[in-house]
C-alpha cells in the first residue's frame, strides 16, 4: 500500500459522523435480530440523536449509542428506556463519547448509573487508492451468502481464543449468542471476507461503509495461522476496498491497550476517542 498518510484528527462533526454510522449499524442488525424472533420483545427507539437498542437475550448489540452530539437526553426520553430494558430483563448500557456533551455523563450517573469500563475508536484517513501486494501464499477473498454458515464458524473459533494483550473486554458472549448476533448484523450491509493461508482457511473480516465511512466490522485470525499477516492482509485489502467505495475515513473498536489496537496504529490508525460503558443494572 502507499507509505503516504494524513494523520487524522477528531472534532465533534468527525465523530458525530461514526457515531452515526455505528447508530445505523446497530440498528439495523437489532431489527434483523427482531425478524430472525418474531416474539416482539425487541424495540430500537431513538433517542438525542442515537437510539437504544435490544436485539435478543444477552446479545452484544442491547446498548445505547449514538447520544451525545444532539442535546441531553430528557427524563422521560430516559424513563421510557429504562422501563423498555426493565421489561425484557436486561441492564441500561450506555456507550458515551467523551467528545459527547459532559453535561451526559453527569445526569446518567444521577440516575444511577456506574462507569464500567471503556473502548477506544481509532481512525485513519483513506488515501484514494492503494496498491496491495499480498505475502505469498494469503489469499483475500470475498465470502458470499452461500458461505455464511462457514463463516459465521469461523470467527467463532477464531474469537473463542483472543488475544490477552491489554484491559480484557468487559462481556464475554457464549458461543451460540456470538454466532446469532453476527448473523444479525450480516443483514446490516457489510461485506464478509475469509483469509486463505496456503490453501487453508485462516481468519476472516467485515466491512460496513456509509456517508464515507468504513467500518473494520470485525477481523480474527485462528489460532493455528496467527503471526503469519494474515490480519495485515485483511486489513489492506479492506481498505482498498474502502477507498474504491468513495470513504475517507476508516474507523475499528478495540480494547485500550490490546493487540488490536497496536495492529491498527502499526498499520497507520491514529486514537481519535473513547467510549465510556456506562450500566445501569436490572
Amino acid at each position: 500500500m502507499t507509505t503516504e498518510r494524513t494523520p487524522l484528527f477528531c472534532d465533534a462533526d468527525l465523530a458525530q459522523r461514526i457515531e452515526r454510522a455505528e447508530t445505523e449499524l446497530i440498528g439495523a442488525t437489532a431489527l434483523a435480530a427482531h425478524r430472525r424472533l418474531d416474539d416482539g420483545r425487541g424495540f430500537v427507539i431513538p433517542l438525542a440523536g442515537g437510539l437504544a437498542s435490544f436485539a435478543d437475550d444477552d446479545s452484544p448489540f442491547n446498548k445505547v449509542v449514538g447520544i451525545g452530539f444532539d442535546g441531553v437526553p430528557a427524563d422521560d426520553a430516559l424513563d421510557e428506556i429504562e422501563h423498555a430494558y426493565a421489561a425484557v430483563g436486561a441492564p441500561v448500557q450506555v456507550e458515551l463519547p467523551h467528545l459527547a456533551d459532559p453535561e451526559i455523563g453527569i445526569v446518567l450517573s444521577r440516575r444511577g448509573y456506574r462507569l464500567e469500563s471503556f473502548e477506544n475508536v481509532l481512525g485513519i484517513a483513506i488515501a484514494d487508492k492503494y496498491d496491495v501486494t499480498l505475502p505469498d501464499g494469503i489469499e483475500i477473498r470475498p465470502s458470499g451468502d452461500d458461505e455464511l454458515d462457514l463463516w459465521l464458524n469461523l470467527m467463532a473459533d477464531a474469537v473463542a481464543v483472543p488475544d490477552t494483550q491489554g484491559v480484557a473486554w468487559r462481556e464475554e458472549f457464549p458461543r451460540d449468542t456470538y454466532i446469532e448476533a453476527e448473523r444479525d448484523a450480516a443483514a446490516a450491509d457489510i461485506t464478509r471476507y475469509i483469509a486463505v493461508l496456503n490453501g487453508e482457511i485462516a481468519g476472516g473480516a467485515g466491512l460496513r461503509t456509509t456517508e464515507g465511512v468504513a467500518q473494520f466490522a470485525g477481523a480474527a485470525t485462528l489460532p493455528a495461522h496467527r503471526r503469519r499477516g494474515i490480519q495485515s492482509a485483511l486489513l489492506f485489502t479492506r481498505l482498498s476496498d474502502a477507498a474504491a467505495a468513495g470513504c475517507d475515513v476508516g474507523v475499528i473498536t478495540t480494547q485500550p491497550a490490546s493487540k488490536s489496537q497496536q495492529n491498527a496504529q502499526r498499520s497507520g490508525f491514529d486514537l481519535l476517542y473513547t467510549r465510556a460503558v456506562l450500566v445501569k443494572p436490572v
